[in-house]
């Protein structure tokens, strides 16, 4: 869905495609689009290449910030129509103008980004070239950064998906022309055409069978995602849990959990520093255990239900790494027998927040590292547990 196009410089192929999904990034798009600009030239500068920025219309002026950047490689803009905001829809328009410019390898980046080297062009273009067909990132991140990431979307990748892929909603990944097409052919819901597109990206491409592998960038700073946080959770576990009900039968006889190849940096640098209120995430998880009390207490098993009942209700908050993931199981069975989806994704945040408090009070004082193989661990758990949710989903069990 696209509004208008700008192509001066009237690109009509292009071998690399650098696009940036944006919406009121004026303050902000020039840096990581001069970047990959450098990036292009350094490293592929004997190949056709093209930087392209879709916009969701946004008023702030983004638009003439992109085009008046300074780079060698010709510029286009792509915007939806007014009012249709949704990084989803972005990425579509995205997507289709790659495939329109006959792109070997599109290489998606937030536009956002303050930490972005001409060398990120390289660390994704490189293992498309070499015949991957989905890069992730791997970026070094504050323990307490990318909490939908750490306690929901890594381990269903890792424990329902069987593979070891450490950020499936990273934000910036690159794509072959292959999957690229694969991805505009399979359903998209509305939460894909928003927050959702990053975790279907990286589920589909598990799913379809396309190569898959990894590539090391440093640390990923960018704007704090705390004001998007409310519809980003919702538009992102809505679009994992409907992928994963939708096709048990593509994953359920998967067994061995697969490592990805690593490009890129080896060493990752220290992450970018965040200030953390405890208190108000443990208000945000009473506040929204007691608003879905009664949709968790048919949702979830009965003795789980019981035992965080008792917790959230005066006790001290600590949900454990197994209760977590037979909450998140109960959930996604909760989901699939639901008519009403989306008070079933709503319904979990109460609990989303207390794991997440928990999580933090566990690590407080570890480092980084350490608190990284507790989410390793935590994944580890969500695998184990696989089969509790596939004998659920088959049988179409409430309990």
């Amino acid at each position: 869905m696209f509004d208008r196009e700008e192509n001066p410089s009237g690109v009509t192929e292009a071998s690399i495609v650098v696009g940036l999904a944006s919406y009121n990034e004026a303050d902000s798009i020039a840096f990581p689009t001069e970047q990959a600009g450098i990036g292009l030239k350094q490293y592929y500068g004997h190949r056709k290449s093209v930087i392209l920025n879709c916009d969701n219309h946004s008023p702030d002026g983004t638009k003439d910030a992109f085009m008046s950047a300074q780079t060698e490689a010709p510029k286009i803009y792509i915007t939806t129509p007014p009012d249709t905001p949704g990084k989803g829809y972005n990425f579509e328009n995205m997507f289709r103008k790659a495939l329109e410019l006959k792109a070997d390898v599109l290489i998606c980046l937030d536009a956002d980004l303050l930490s972005i080297t001409p060398k990120w062009i390289k660390y994704f273009a490189e293992p498309v070239f070499e015949g991957h067909d989905f890069v992730s990132p791997v970026y070094s991140r504050h323990k307490y950064d990318g909490t939908i990431t750490n306690n929901i979307c890594f381990p269903i990748v890792y424990g329902l998906f069987c593979k070891n892929i450490r950020q499936p909603i990273g934000g910036d990944f690159a794509l072959s022309q292959r999957l690229t097409q694969h991805l505009l052919c399979q359903p998209w819901h509305r939460t894909t055409e928003e927050y959702g597109i990053d975790i279907f990206m990286t589920m589909n491409a598990i799913l379809g069978g396309f190569k898959t592998c990894d590539t090391g960038l440093g640390a990923k700073i960018h704007k704090p995602s705390a004001p998007k946080l409310g519809p980003m959770f919702v538009q992102v576990v809505r679009t994992a849990f409907l992928t994963v009900v939708r096709y048990l039968e593509k994953w359920k006889d998967l067994s061995d959990i697969e490592e990805s190849k690593l490009y890129g940096l080896r060493k990752l640098e220290r992450p970018q520093d965040l200030t953390i209120d405890r208190n108000d995430i443990e208000k945000q998880a009473r506040e929204g255990f007691a608003q879905s009390q009664s949709i968790l207490e048919k949702s979830l098993s009965t003795d789980l239900y019981a035992s965080l009942s008792k917790m959230y209700s005066g006790g001290k908050i600590d949900v454990t790494s197994d209760q977590w993931a037979i909450a998140v199981y109960d959930m996604i069975n909760a989901f699939s027998l639901s008519e009403n989806r989306d008070e079933i994704v709503e319904s979990l945040k109460g609990l989303y927040f207390g794991r997440t408090l928990s999580f933090m009070n566990q690590t407080w004082d570890l480092s980084n590292d350490d608190a990284e193989e507790e989410i390793m661990a935590q994944a580890n758990i969500f695998y184990a547990r696989r089969g509790y949710l596939i004998g659920k989903l088959e049988s179409g069990n409430k309990n």
